[in-house]
């Protein structure tokens, strides 16, 4: 087999998880500033479900085969230009994956997230990424437990930054169970907040064991029966108008979605926010760089969020991942195993 390529999970054409398949693509190169990583694991996201399935095609395009994949965990490969390993003479003068690292070296672990610009394609056997796009896995963590974790990163800035959220203040975490709302339970608690988490009833006990304060089944109560809240965090991207409501004075809502079934008024609306009515609705992607995987790293080292993975999948189970996630009923992560 040539080693210049390698496996990928690849769709030719937009449409429903039977369109994934396993396939040979060039093996990248790093370029100046990246590192080769090979990919131990990497977990489903559901922004990657919206472009394989054509929701959001006026931003992915007709060009294919498009890839999947967005956030990974693995071991450093190789070094591109510009990044030289401890004791090679000139390089990076600060430090590159996390404290304690003054360079990074083939061989490290590292977990990490494809930035904006990037796309998908960390479902595969190796990726290329910035070094700055990188950090360095906890030691004694499982690099398939790891995997559910980078995404995480998303939490820590939606409470952190976005939201500013403070110990006392009261915090709803709607879609609780799923990959970065498990994750904001946690941080919820670790930052001192008083945690309701929304949840499907079968997840509330898991829920309860991450850490909520209260767990409510979205299913059996409406919203404006939960009371108010200095910060509502949304992982769904749906009625966040009727969300919004449910602010308290000096209240922040932060969104990581918005509604697929019609994008350009979902987002036209979190746009007007900032302009009329009482809350702004404040919407991010995710873009993590090497700070806030080193936050990511402390949380994790002292014991305030752990890994959460539903369920373990081999490579070429990919489309079944897929499959699994839209069906609802995800307990934090499902993870996609790359090498044995």
């Amino acid at each position: 087999m040539n080693d210049r390529t390698m496996k990928a999970v690849l769709y030719d054409r937009y449409g429903g998880p039977e369109v994934l398949h396993v396939g040979r693509v060039p093996r990248p190169e790093p370029a100046p500033g990246e590192v080769l990583v090979r990919v131990h694991a990497f977990s489903v996201n559901g922004g990657e479900l919206a472009a394989r399935s054509g929701r959001i095609r006026l931003l992915t395009g007709r060009k294919f085969p498009q890839r999947v994949g967005l956030d990974f965990t693995g071991e450093l490969a190789a070094l591109g230009e510009g990044v030289t390993e401890p004791g090679a003479g000139e390089g990076v003068t600060e430090p590159a994956l996390g404290e304690g690292m003054t360079e990074p070296a083939v061989g490290d672990r590292v977990w990490g997230v494809l930035g904006r610009s990037s796309g998908f394609g960390s479902a595969a056997e190796y990726v290329s990424v910035p070094v700055k796009r990188l950090g360095r896995v906890p030691e004694g963590l499982d690099p398939v437990d790891a995997a559910a974790l980078p995404v995480a990163t998303t939490a820590v800035t939606a409470l952190r930054d976005k939201a500013g959220l403070r110990p006392g203040e009261r915090l709803l975490v709607r879609g609780a169970a799923g990959g970065v709302g498990s994750a904001a339970v946690q941080l919820g608690r670790a930052y001192g907040a008083e945690v309701t988490a929304l949840a499907r009833a079968a997840n509330l006990d898991f829920v309860r064991e991450l850490g909520a304060h209260k767990a409510v089944d979205h299913r059996a109560v409406q919203p404006a029966e939960l009371g108010r809240f200095d910060v509502v965090l949304d992982t769904v991207g749906s009625d966040l108008r009727t969300f919004r409501r449910l602010l308290a004075p000096g209240g922040r809502m932060v969104t990581i979605a918005f509604d697929l079934s019609r994008p350009v008024a979902s987002l036209g609306s979190i746009a007007a926010t900032a302009v009329h009515g009482r809350g702004r609705v404040r919407f991010f992607s995710g873009n993590p760089l090497r700070e806030d995987f080193d936050d990511l790293a402390r949380h994790v080292a002292e014991g305030k969020l752990r890994p959460a993975v539903d369920k373990v999948f081999a490579l070429e189970e990919t489309a079944a991942a897929h499959r699994a996630l839209e069906s609802g009923g995800v307990r934090g992560k499902y993870v996609v195993r790359v090498t044995p």
